[in-house]
């Protein structure tokens, strides 16, 4: 469960990322009242097996069963900005009904990561920049996305117009601002590495590149998300 809303009295309205089909939003009827059957069912990242009915506009949850609940591991101030954030991007790049089993396995797995961590803001780089790889959009981690000129032991640039990093020739006339180096290179390739790979430095994320990722992340969404405010003020 992404997230809910409240429709009417006793309804909500709950935007689900589903195995079978996507991202889809369906009403919990009467699910706010004290004796509804599937009202502490759907709580936020919670998975469970769902029955639907098909609805004129929405469909309509008729019932629900949990499957696994990460909520007591979610309460925490910091985990729970964590995954607010994880669910608003999930929810962002995702188009209703277009089955992404990659995406839900990756979102699965993080929510799970998330309520065990006792370090959820270290975590969320990792996620976002795995998300871009399910999404097709992740950055080469090698090259300079520009002129493919292979960084080395060289510094790279922040180049989020083009969807990845660029060499100093590229783009080193934009200032340090950008600027990631050798180290920080190594740490976006460890960070990005897919799961059961190899991993030839640590997978927390420097400052440097946890920023250079979320900026990656806003620039292909066209925004920022909203939840990085609440995420900022916990350390990384």
């Amino acid at each position: 469960m992404l997230r809910a809303r409240n429709l009417g009295e006793a309804d909500r309205i709950f935007t689900l990322f589903t195995a079978s089909r996507g991202k889809l939003d369906a009403v919990g009827k009467g699910v706010r009242r004290p004796k509804s059957a599937i009202g502490g069912t759907l709580q936020f990242l919670s998975e469970a097996t769902l029955t639907l009915h098909r609805g004129r506009n929405l469909d309509v949850i008729t019932s629900a069963q949990t499957v696994h609940s990460y909520w007591q591991g979610l309460v925490e101030p910091n985990t729970f900005a964590a995954a607010s954030l994880l669910a608003e991007i999930v929810d962002a790049f995702c188009e209703p009904d277009l089955e992404m089993p990659e995406v839900y396995a990756l979102l699965a797995g993080a929510a799970a990561a998330l309520s065990a961590s006792a370090d959820a803001v270290s975590l969320v780089p990792r996620f976002q920049l795995r998300l871009l790889a399910a999404l097709g959009l992740a950055p080469p981690d090698d090259a300079c996305v520009r002129c493919a000129a292979a960084f080395g032991e060289h510094d790279a640039w922040l180049d989020a117009e083009a969807g990845g990093l660029s060499c100093e020739r590229c783009c080193g006339a934009r200032g340090s601002a950008n600027r990631l180096d050798a180290a920080d290179v190594a740490s976006f390739r460890a960070v990005g590495a897919p799961r059961g790979g190899p991993v030839r430095a640590a997978t927390v994320a420097t400052p440097r590149v946890a920023r250079a990722i979320d900026d990656l992340v806003t620039y292909h969404l066209g925004k920022r998300p909203k939840s990085r405010t609440l995420l900022d003020t916990f350390p990384a």
